[in-house]
Order: structure tokens, then C-alpha cells, then sequence
């Protein structure tokens, strides 16, 4: 019987969902399901979401809950983490103090100053997740799907030996708007991809066989395609090859579209697809989130008659399933850059095509980036390692060094004024960041 752990079951919807997934495959039907959360009422709901699953599908599974992660951890077999390091009170100001200096910040909550403050509020816990790991299943997978990616999975890598990789939506979903874009059925296509989280570029995009490139760039022609992703069907028509996630994360990535208020209008704010780059766009739905509507939607799903038990295609699951002996399971994961991406810093967290199996994890190795994608990518992989630096050693003028070089925080500043943002960053989380003895910017 496989025993899976959920460490931040309190988000109601991926917990379920996945849930729901794992339980349909006949190796893990049977399953125990840990949760783990440090919020009762979040995780109570969970428990009872996950239980009613299992009677609805007549699954023999057993869920368990609780507040204590190591009991949860003990013989796991697989873990996904799915944390928040501080309320939306505490990282609220990874936006609103970087907005004051004038860095107009979409998301947030993979690089830039916003995701770096992140990174160091959440690398001491997963790193402490990571080791309780090493010490009660060490045998165990950890699925990593808490933001920043790149920096977490990096940190873990280099503290810690367990078996791990981050997982997101973003190729495969890419990948489904440009098969509706082409008029292609559904899983048709065939691709690689590979650069980091939120920059990793369609090395190839193929169609029996045939390159769909040319008929990707004939479509940026149709007003609807285009305006769909300004942001990044820009970047693919200047740069040759399509990156995977949403126009407002990649504004925040680079020099090009969100240093002035005339790109920022044209460029981050008509864009049709779910996420065009409007300013704390994440903040706000937190914030109306918090309202208290959560909990009526919650008990709603609670008390419905019958729930949907159908697969869905949270790739976790699979993954699981190989792990545990079934079919192989091909993905995009983010793992330790060990001779898998020429170009990019060796050791860097980087997302590439992973083959899951009963032998673990096995990242295929691509070669190069091409030469005009492979800068801006490489440029923030090594903002990354520098920030993840200066968290492990505590030294905040890594952390000022790291914000420095980010693209858009340079276009906006000169050196003085980002060193005094990144002082009144750390004066507002002294208290979420305890690595850090002394701060001396």
C-alpha cells in the first residue's frame, strides 16, 4: 500500500483534485493519504473532502490529518508540498514596496524582488521539510509545487539528498492554447521544451512530423491569437521560439514591457488571456479571497450528493504510479541542471523532460538553449543561484547583488535606490527571515 503526503492540504482544490486522481489508479486505490496542514479549519475541510472521495468511489484509501508533519512523514513514499511561508498581510509588501519605487509588479512569486523575498521567507521551511524527509522516508519522491520553483528546488538540492522535483502547469497548458490556436486535436502535438520555471522555450513543436513554427508565426497575424498574449507572442516573434507561461509572468521577467506606463497600457493590461499583466493582479484575488467566501464555496462542494471522480490531469498522479510501478510517465519537471542544459549554470534549477518510473526520476539531457533565448534565461538562472546563496549563508548583500541584476529592477533603478528597497524589504520581514543575524545594507 503507497502512502502519500500532503504538506499544505489546506489548499481545498489541488488536495482534492489530486486526491480524486491517485484513487483512480489501481496501484494507489488503496492508499493512505496523509494530510498535513497548520490551519485546523483548512485542514479538517481536506480530510472530509478527501474522505468523501473515497466512500463515493468505494476506494479502500485511508485518510489521516494532522498538524504534526513528521508523524505524517514517517514511511511515505511520495510527498507534495504545497506551502505558504506568511499570510497575505506578510507578502503583500513583496508588491507594494517594490510598486513605491516604481517596479510595477504583475504576480510576484517567482523572481524579481517579489519572488526572491519569497524565496527567502519559504527556503528555511522546505529545507526543513526536505531533511525530515532524509531522516523518516528517505526513499520518498518529494513533488514540489510551491512557488518560487526554481530557488526552493535549488535550495533543497543543494541541502538535502532526497529525490525531488517542482512541478507546474504551465507547458503542458502552453502547449493546449497553441493546439486551439493551430486547430489541432488535444495532445497531438509533439514538443520539447526546456529552460527554468516560467522560461522554458519550445525547443521543437511538431505535428506528424512536420515543424508547426511556420504556421505559429502566420498565426500572430489573427488580431484574437495576438492579443491573447501580447506579451509573449512578442517575445516569440522577436526571439523565434515560444515560452511557456502567461503574458503577466513574463512581463515581470525582462527589460521590454513593464518599465514605462505606455508598455505597461499597451502591452500588460488588454491582453485577453487569464492573466494579461495587470498590476498585483495575484494580491487582489488573495485579498477577495480572504473575505470569507472561501468557506461557503468549501461547504458547498462538501455538500453536494455527488462529487466527480473522473481523472483530471494533475500530472502528479502519474508520476506517483510510475514511482510505485505502473506505466512510465513522461513529463516536464524542474531538477538540478547535471550536464542537462549546456548553456545554463551547472547546478541551476532547470525544467526539462523527465521520465518517471519505478527507478525513480530520470531527467533527459537536451543539449543547448539557442542563442537568443539562452541569455535572458541564463541571466536568471544565475539571479537565482545568488539569491539562494545568500539565503544558506545569511549574507543580505547576495540578496541586494541578486535584485540588482533582474532585468526590470534595473531598467527602473540605479544601484542606491534598489539597495534602499532591498533594505526596507528585509526591515518589513526581519521577523519571517531568522537566517539572517544581521542585515547591513
Amino acid at each position: 500500500m503507497a502512502k502519500v503526503v500532503f504538506i499544505g492540504a489546506g489548499s481545498f482544490g489541488f488536495t482534492r483534485g489530486l486526491v480524486r486522481d491517485l484513487l483512480t489508479f489501481d496501484l494507489l486505490s488503496d492508499a493512505e493519504i496523509a494530510l498535513v496542514d497548520i490551519n485546523k479549519q483548512r485542514l479538517d475541510f481536506a480530510r472530509r473532502a478527501c474522505q468523501k472521495i473515497v466512500d463515493q468511489g468505494g476506494y479502500g484509501a485511508k485518510v489521516t490529518a494532522t498538524l504534526n508533519r513528521r508523524n505524517a512523514l514517517k514511511g511515505a513514499d511520495a510527498v507534495c508540498v504545497t506551502i505558504l511561508s506568511g499570510s497575505t498581510s506578510v507578502w503583500q509588501h513583496d508588491i507594494l514596496i517594490p510598486k513605491y519605487y516604481g517596479i510595477d509588479t504583475n504576480v510576484g512569486d517567482t523572481r524579481g524582488p517579489s519572488g526572491i523575498f519569497r524565496a527567502l521567507r519559504t527556503i528555511p521551511e522546505m529545507v526543513a521539510i526536505a531533511r525530515d524527509m532524509e531522516q523518516l522516508c528517505p526513499r520518498a519522491m518529494m513533488l514540489n509545487y510551491t512557488n518560487p520553483m526554481a530557488m526552493l528546488c535549488h535550495a533543497m538540492n543543494r541541502q538535502t539528498s532526497i529525490q525531488l522535483t517542482g512541478l507546474c502547469h504551465s507547458v503542458q497548458g502552453t502547449a493546449g492554447m497553441i493546439e486551439r490556436w493551430l486547430k489541432l486535436k488535444p495532445g497531438s502535438m509533439e514538443y520539447t521544451c526546456a529552460g527554468i520555471n516560467h522560461m522554458a522555450w519550445y525547443l521543437s513543436l511538431e505535428h506528424k512530423g512536420r515543424d508547426l513554427y511556420p504556421r505559429l508565426k502566420k498565426a500572430m497575424a489573427d488580431k484574437s491569437v495576438y492579443d491573447h498574449e501580447q506579451v509573449r507572442n512578442e517575445m516569440f516573434l522577436a526571439l523565434g521560439y515560444y515560452v511557456t507561461e502567461s503574458s503577466g509572468h513574463n512581463s515581470e521577467y525582462n527589460w521590454w514591457f513593464r518599465k514605462r506606463p505606455d508598455l505597461i497600457k499597451r502591452y500588460c493590461r488588454d491582453g485577453t488571456g487569464w492573466n494579461p499583466g495587470q498590476y498585483a493582479y495575484i494580491l487582489k484575488a488573495y485579498r477577495n479571497r480572504e473575505g470569507g467566501g472561501w468557506q461557503k464555496s468549501v461547504r458547498q462542494w462538501l455538500n453536494q450528493d455527488q462529487v466527480d471522480l473522473t481523472r483530471g490531469h494533475e500530472y502528479a498522479a502519474s508520476i506517483i504510479n510510475a514511482y510505485m510501478g505502473g506505466d512510465l510517465y513522461r513529463f516536464n519537471g524542474n531538477v538540478a541542471n547535471d550536464g542537462l542544459i549546456d548553456n545554463l549554470p551547472t547546478g541551476a534549477c532547470v525544467e526539462v523532460p523527465v521520465l518517471a518510473s519505478s527507478k525513480g526520476l530520470e531527467p533527459v539531457r537536451v543539449g543547448s538553449l539557442p542563442a537568443s533565448v539562452a541569455m535572458l534565461t541564463g541571466l536568471s538562472a544565475q539571479i537565482e543561484m545568488m539569491a539562494v546563496d545568500g539565503s544558506l549563508k545569511g549574507d543580505a548583500e547576495l540578496v541586494y547583488q541578486a535584485i540588482a541584476h533582474d532585468p526590470l529592477t534595473a531598467a527602473k533603478l540605479s544601484l542606491a535606490e534598489i539597495r534602499k528597497m532591498v533594505k526596507e524589504m528585509f526591515r518589513k520581514n526581519e521577523k519571517w527571515l531568522p537566517q539572517f543575524k544581521k542585515v547591513n545594507l
